[in-house]
């Protein structure tokens, strides 16, 4: 999962209607922080992947290890009352997991299809259309106003099912590209992904009062944690971005900013919330390619992880401005709102 710093210590709480004005406006400061900081980071390690390849490539070889300390840091985190959304508000969790594993994955598959994607690049499409939640969809959904809460239950159920759902919608809608071996594939998210969660939140559950000191930090070991993997995946594929980046880009963006369309309007028909519909939108067109990135790297070639890497950077942008108009709409309707 992709953490970054926008994750539980930075990732804004919902102040009660009695917070102070400042309060709330440190935290919008420190979200947009966040928000803008995790990109410049990643396209500043995109750049030095392009510029000196031969260099960083041998670093692929510690993939899967700064994927674990990623999603370590995930679980770490993760309360067992952030999955109590699941008994009070079963639907809009239900929705938005189904939606994250049904609508990603087909619009992945339809867009191979017609823009006639190589095997490789379809694969990678195809495996970040299936890849659970990014963890940067927290903050986006706060910075939207969204259901914060939903949207940690959600990244965090589709996180904990990755190691059944990842490999067996990879097997069933990539395979037609390239072999796919999705028992090991299964094993693989379950020691990067599963094993790792879950040590950090049984480590956050018993030791939490020892663990909360060192939260802030934890954010940040993630974020270079996946600046590490786009380093790793963009200097075993430079040659190939050189002649098809363009095009990833667009394949890419239309897979991210579909999500978010369809998500919305699955949250609308599903539930009149405006905030629960926002949060369905994020939560279904942020994916956590990070994870995707390198379980290609390792199963296909470093081209198929391509597209992983191109969405890392991609979706935390559009996610920004997807905030941005999500509150430029509330302020126009308050603006026409009458005061009484």
């Amino acid at each position: 999962m992709m953490t970054n710093p926008a994750d539980s210590p930075y990732s804004p709480k919902p102040t009660s209607s009695h917070s102070a004005p400042a309060k709330r406006s440190d935290e919008d400061r420190s979200a947009y922080i966040a928000v803008t900081v995790f990109p410049l980071l990643i396209l500043l390690a995109f750049a030095a992947a392009m510029l000196a390849p031969e260099v960083l490539s041998p670093l692929a070889a510690g993939t899967n290890y700064a994927l674990g300390i990623i999603m370590f840091g995930m679980g770490l985190t993760l309360t067992v009352p952030d999955f109590a959304l699941v008994v009070r508000r079963p639907l809009p969790v239900l929705v938005g997991v189904a939606a994250q594993f049904v609508v990603m994955p087909i619009i992945a598959w339809t867009l191979t299809r017609v823009f006639q994607l190589d095997p490789a690049l379809a694969a990678g499409v195809i495996l970040v259309g299936c890849a659970p939640g990014g963890t940067s969809s927290n903050v986006i959904s706060y910075l939207s106003r969204g259901d914060v809460a939903l949207s940690v239950t959600m990244t965090s159920i589709s996180t904990l099912l990755a190691p059944l759902m990842t490999p067996l919608l990879t097997q069933w809608l990539a395979g037609q590209y390239m072999p796919v071996d999705g028992g090991s594939m299964a094993l693989s998210i379950v020691k990067i992904v599963l094993v790792p969660v879950v040590g950090g939140l049984v480590i956050r559950a018993l030791l939490g009062r020892f663990v909360e000191p060192l939260l802030p930090v934890m954010p940040w070991i993630s974020v270079l944690g996946i600046c590490y993997v786009v380093i790793a995946v963009v200097s075993g594929s430079a040659d190939k971005i050189a002649s098809a980046g363009l095009l990833v880009l667009l394949v890419v963006a239309l897979h991210n900013c579909l999500g978010y369309l369809l998500g919305y309007l699955i949250g609308r028909v599903t539930s009149r919330d405006e905030k629960a519909s926002r949060t369905t939108a994020i939560e279904v067109g942020m994916q956590n390619s990070g994870l995707a990135a390198g379980l290609a790297a390792q199963y296909f070639s470093p081209e198929a992880a391509l597209p992983g890497a191109v969405f890392s950077i991609w979706h935390n942008l559009s996610g920004a401005v997807v905030a941005a108009l999500f509150r430029r709409r509330d302020a126009r309707a308050a603006a026409l709102t009458p005061i009484l």
